[in-house]
């Protein structure tokens, strides 16, 4: 019989497993990034734009799908970190399979819906009868990749929860590389939108098998079985995930919903031009704020064994270089985001500059209220985000619709900056301050000041050099860096010595143990 340790692995140094984790996820997104430069433009232009804005729209709408996991996916995340913390692999088995069967259900009503939705396509936007009939098709082929991938979620809770983020990290890249191989393929052979979602969903799919295998390599214990399944640990979960249900259907509707309005009161190719900005936040954000996506289980361990002293630094820490993170890549793309635009994808989307300078702003707020929000519902203080993330997914509804109609496509983004904004600062961090016993004042001077101040001379450097830049993608993308550089120079100068000795020293662990891996491996090859 195997021992709890062989089943569900050895404790791990906290600091390097956060390091690593979000070390090679910044590499996935490098390449996903470059990815998107490439293939964003090839696709437009080999589709046109307003086959695009179809496939973007129906994209938008099976986003919302996974609201239908009534926040049990959240939840898994959690209960599988408590249960490790707490070394009872049977709980964790009965966790894992009871989360299952129960996603495997919520995959096929997930399906269902799609059909639902498919049948009224023509009501709800304004699209022509051929748009109607291609909508249709690409609609379902897209479900059924957000079904199956709800029935995986579970593999997915695992390596989350185990603080494993890195095991899938290359997994998602080479996926990424192959889909964008075979969308280019697609197009050039000749073929159109329907045939370009069903490769791309094919290679989706296959890499969903890849993730379960690596959840069983993470935690060699797993057993998925129907006899393993409970009532009893439904309704463990069930107290969690209905307020993790509120924060995802909050999240969608300020995600998400902005196209949805601007499908709705304005034309497909709007929906064009606002997606080529979105992307670009979007991107921002996923690049900075993967901090505080793989803190969550380190939250829930350090609450568990009421550490409040490791919590107070992950939220300082944290919020500190999350802002640092944000700030310097969202602050060079609000400052070059009229020359971006133009020579990424052309004069036809100059409209996109405004978007992503009003989506970026509420991406810097969202990032900088992220570990707050992280330790609020890893430490028990969920229900509070929860509420907060619907006042504010509603506000940020009513104000899209009441200035799409004057403002157009700026009237849609300022009616998500707005609420957004107002979350991140006069709820979530206050909040957070207040859970890890510091003074709203202290946590600003430690974690948000130290961020703040730099950008200025970044943004005195853009103004100084900006003119001299040629309208080249290259040489925006190089300005882009260099203001980065500015931004990082200063903010490591004005952090504490102390600190980046620790930063250092933290690196250096983390290749010392690369090192031998690699060699065994070159060893065993």
């Amino acid at each position: 019989m195997r021992t709890t340790e062989g089943q569900i692995g050895a404790p791990q140094d906290e600091t390097l497993a956060v390091a690593r984790n979000v070390s090679t996820r910044y590499l996935a997104i490098a390449a996903e990034m470059a990815i998107g430069i490439l293939v964003l433009p090839f696709n437009v232009a080999h589709l046109g734009t307003a086959a695009y804005g179809l496939w973007m729209l129906t994209t938008s709408i099976t986003a919302y799908f996974s609201v239908l996991d009534l926040g049990y996916s959240g939840a898994l995340v959690k209960f599988v970190a408590q249960y490790r913390a707490r070394r009872d692999p049977r709980a964790l088995n009965e966790i894992l399979s009871t989360t299952f069967y129960l996603f495997t259900a919520f995959g096929i009503i997930a399906y269902l819906v799609a059909v639902v939705v498919a049948l009224f396509l023509g009501r709800l936007f304004h699209l022509s009868p051929e748009q109607i009939h291609l909508g249709r098709i690409v609609l379902l082929i897209v479900s059924v990749n957000v079904a199956a991938g709800m029935a995986f979620t579970v593999f997915g809770g695992v390596i989350n929860g185990f603080q494993r983020y890195d095991v899938n990290n290359i997994v998602g890249t080479i996926s990424a590389v192959v889909a964008a191989i075979v969308n280019v393929l697609v197009l050039i052979s000749g073929y159109g939108l329907v045939e370009l979602v069903a490769a791309t969903t094919a290679v989706r799919l296959l890499t969903y098998w890849v993730y379960r295998a690596n959840a069983y390599r993470v935690f060699p214990g797993l057993r998925i079985q129907w006899k393993l399944s409970s009532l009893a640990r439904l309704r463990e979960m069930t107290g969690f995930s209905m307020y993790m249900a509120l924060i995802t259907w909050a999240n969608k509707l300020n995600y998400s919903v902005d196209a949805l309005v601007i499908g709705a009161f304005m034309d497909i190719s709007a929906v064009a031009v606002w997606a080529v900005g979105q992307r670009l936040a979007e991107t921002t954000q996923r690049m900075t704020n993967q901090l505080n996506d793989v803190l969550f289980p380190t939250v829930v361990d350090n609450d568990t064994a009421r550490r409040h002293g490791r919590l107070q630094r992950i939220f300082l820490v944290g919020t500190r270089l999350s802002l640092a993170t944000v700030l310097s890549i969202g602050g060079s793309l609000i400052l070059m985001a009229k020359r971006l635009v133009h020579a990424w994808v052309g004069a036809e989307f100059d409209g996109s500059a405004v978007v992503v300078q009003l989506l970026t702003l509420s991406v810097i707020a969202r990032v900088g209220g992220a570990t707050a929000g992280t330790v609020l519902k890893g430490a028990g203080r969920h229900r509070l985000v929860a509420f907060a993330n619907i006042v504010t997914a509603i506000a940020n509804l009513v104000l899209s619709i009441a200035l799409v109609r004057r403002l157009g496509l700026e009237g849609v983004a300022i009616g998500t900056v707005v609420p957004v904004a107002a979350l991140a600062t006069f709820v979530l961090f206050p909040a957070g301050c207040r859970r890890v016993r510091l003074t709203v004042w202290r946590g600003f001077v430690e974690a948000v000041w130290p961020a703040v101040w730099p950008a200025a001379l970044m943004a005195i450097y853009v103004a100084a050099t900006h003119v001299f830049i040629p309208d080249s993608l290259v040489a925006v993308g190089a300005e882009m860096i260099s203001a980065v550089v500015v931004y990082a120079i200063a903010f490591l100068l004005g952090i504490s010595h102390d600190e980046r000795r620790f930063y250092v020293s933290k690196l250096a662990q983390m290749g010392g143990r690369l090192r031998p891996r690699a060699a065994a491996v070159s060893e065993g090859a």
